[in-house]
């Protein structure tokens, strides 16, 4: 019995329903039963469906129900995140979170309408199933302290369990969730070294984000029976031939796997812009071994000193890698631009090209920007290309700036390793007019798939990324009327007006970063809700497909079409059964991987300053909160916090309505952006933070 009959069936109902009355409308046997079972057990898993107290089965909406993620927060409470991007975040209280932990997919009940505030009233599927943390004791009871800062659950070591101490780093499978209020039971699986290296610190990381170790060996005997030598004539068939054509690679100089490649032409109505995607899904089918691991995975994920694919090497860095001067299968998109940016015209298909060279964004500057002699004289049939490509990128941008797309330009972190892999350097990673191009290419390409599939009604997954919500605007307009800048609320609307109302002021980067952090996540759905911070009504992820599985989705998509030219009924419903799942999943691995992105820059960020203990820095406020101050430094792309505590030339305050510290005495005045002078006091590798003192 299909899921989505069943479905339908518990909806129209009208009342909830037994087992036996499903089974006797079905006219189901015995035998068949058991089906019935198992279909109902992944309706629950998914949330479509909801099991009251007395077994009987009714469907979400009907009791206004709503499933997500839960974003747990270290003081207690939480917000469940709808899987509907329709629907709106809701305020978890520390109390009704029913144990549920970060990440969780979960059931919540709404319970008070205008705050947005329920309660989780079912946990559907488990996050966290290993933790990595110190053994600490009480007594007689051993127990383990998560590195996890939003882990706030007690997590018992089972009696019995293989002997620890305090003090060691253990990994732990939890192997009993209890209720709230009663301590989680784990055993331990492995107790680490103490790390003496960054890179053993980040291995740990791996460990506690549960990330693939390697391949499963049917992935690798599946890949090792591909040619991965060069690509053959035979399957140049039905492609067209782009090989004469002047294209390029531009990515950064550590890059390996290169998935998107550009040719340009200038003609006297405007522009030719190609965009050549690898064609993944040549290789890697719908559900075969391949395929299964990389859904899972759902992307890469790339740390200081490694990367963990989705996709073996052999594939993500060879067959399907745009290597410089091979033959390669990829996916064109053709777009014809008029002189003032607008589409006019695209074409999408198979298509097989080589590479003339492989730039980095560095080349590029140093040709488009810097103007460099040797560069110029070393790309000199190229330059002309990467003119054009500069006028059209600057009138790509211009126009999505005028409709009101979100122009951030925050710097992000670049470790800096030497030969070992310690970390010599954090600094700001620079992001230059060869970053701008591509970017802007890439946007262009990933909005025409997504309004061809829209607009054929063919079942996709989109980028979407709603509005943020009116208590995080309200949150944002307090502190930016603080700083001066501001007299008028903010509304969605005006954000991007007002990002460039600063540009160049002193504010700049703070109001980037104070409005990035009021925006809600992008991830992926099967509805079309549009992209608020591109301004963009109709979104999609086409452009890597090596590391994103969203991509590679769409890419087999889009493909099926131009072949049959329509996508069967049967197949649409197909379609529209798995592309919720993909979307939850994808979106999930997603967050998954920033999170552990981040803390492994952190991870670096502690290493790096563990020798400067006791030497003092040039720094500013990036928040604050009533327990004190984040500061970052000018001469390191580094955060650390300033406990109040450590404020000791005066007694401080918080000021909730102006978002500032002021000393009661000296009336000294600390808010975001305040340039301050600290000394490192204390940094802690176990617990990943830098503390400050003033100086």
């Amino acid at each position: 019995m299909k899921g989505e009959t069943l479905l339908e069936f518990i909806k129209k109902s009208g009342k909830p329903l037994s087992f036996k009355e499903i089974s006797d409308a079905f006219g189901l046997k015995a035998s068949e039963r058991k089906k019935l079972k198992h279909t109902l057990k992944e309706l629950l898993i998914q949330g479509k469906i909801l099991r009251n107290r007395k077994g009987l089965y009714l469907p979400v909406k009907e009791v206004k129900l709503i499933t997500g993620f839960f974003e747990a927060h270290r003081n207690g409470f939480g917000f469940v995140i709808p899987d509907s991007p329709k629907e709106k975040d809701v305020f978890i209280p520390p109390h009704a979170t029913m144990g549920a932990m970060h990440g969780d997919r979960v059931v919540a009940r709404l319970e008070q309408r205008r705050k947005r505030e329920g309660r989780i009233i079912r946990i559907l599927e488990r996050a966290v199933k290993r933790i990595v943390g110190e053994v600490e004791r009480s007594g007689p009871i051993f127990y383990i302290q998560p590195r996890k800062k939003n882990i706030n659950q007690q997590i018992v070591i089972a009696p019995g369990d293989i002997k620890v101490k305090p003090g060691d780093i253990v990994l732990a499978e939890i192997t009993t969730y209890q209720a709230i209020n009663k301590p989680l039971v784990a055993r331990i699986l492995k107790v680490f070294e103490k790390p003496k290296s960054p890179r053993e610190d980040i291995e740990i990381l791996t460990y506690e984000y549960e990330l693939p170790k390697k391949f499963p060996k049917e992935v690798v005997n599946v890949v090792e029976g591909l040619s991965l030598k060069s690509v053959s004539k035979r399957q140049f068939k039905n492609r067209v031939d782009l090989r004469e054509l002047p294209t390029v690679t531009i990515d950064g100089e550590n890059a390996k796997d290169f998935d998107d490649a550009v040719s340009i032409k200038k003609t006297k109505n405007g522009f030719i812009l190609w965009v050549h995607i690898a064609d993944v899904s040549h290789y890697v089918k719908w559900n075969s071994p391949v395929d299964v691991e990389a859904r899972q995975r759902a992307t890469s994920v790339y740390l200081p000193d490694r990367v963990i694919p989705m996709l073996p090497p052999a594939l993500s860095e060879n067959l399907c890698s745009l290597l410089p001067k091979t033959p390669r299968l990829t996916f064109t998109v053709e777009m014809h631009f008029s002189k003032s940016g607008e589409r006019k015209e695209t074409l999408f298909y198979p298509s097989v090209i080589q590479t003339i060279e492989r730039m980095t964004y560095t080349s590029v500057k140093k040709i488009l920007v810097d103007r460099d002699p040797e560069e110029i004289k070393k790309y000199k049939a190229l330059v002309p290309h990467f003119e054009k490509m500069a006028e059209l990128c600057e009138i790509l941008k211009n126009k999505r700036k005028k409709r009101g797309s979100l122009d951030f330009d925050l710097p992000e972190p670049e470790v800096l390793l030497d030969i070992k892999g310690d970390p010599q350097a954090i600094i700001k990673a620079e992001r230059n007019l060869a970053h701008f191009i591509i970017e802007e290419f890439m946007i262009a390409a990933n909005e025409a798939v997504a309004e061809f599939l829209y607009s054929k009604n063919i079942p996709c997954l989109y980028r979407v990324h709603e509005e943020p919500e009116s208590n995080k605007i309200q949150y944002l307009t307090r502190i930016i009327k603080n700083l001066g800048i501001l007299k008028e609320d903010l509304k969605p609307s005006e954000f991007h007006e007002f990002i460039e109302v600063v540009k160049g002021t002193p504010y700049e980067e703070i109001v980037n970063y104070l409005i990035l952090r009021s925006l809600k996540q992008a991830r992926y759905s099967p509805e079309n809700v549009g992209h608020f911070g591109l301004a963009s009504e109709c979104y999609t992820h086409f452009t890597s497909p090596i590391r994103r599985y969203p991509d590679l989705i769409v890419h087999r998509i889009l493909k099926e079409f131009l072949q049959k030219g329509k996508i069967s009924k049967e197949r649409k419903k197909k379609l529209e059964e798995i592309l919720p799942d993909i979307a939850i999943h994808s979106s999930r691995m997603e967050r998954k991987a920033d999170d552990v992105e981040r803390q492994s820059i952190q991870i670096m960020r502690v290493w790096f300053m563990k020798e400067k203990v006791g030497e003092e820095f040039d720094g500013k406020v990036t928040m604050v909160t009533p327990e004190g101050l984040r500061v970052r430094l000018e001469e390191y792309y580094i955060e650390g916090f300033l406990p109040v505590s450590y404020m000791t030339d005066d007694f401080y305050q918080f000021d909730d309505k102006r978002y500032c510290l002021t000393g009661l005495k000296r009336k000294r005045k600390f808010t975001i952006g305040t340039p301050i002078q600290v000394r490192v006091s204390k940094v802690s590798i176990e617990d990943r933070e830098i503390i400050f003192e003033l100086r």
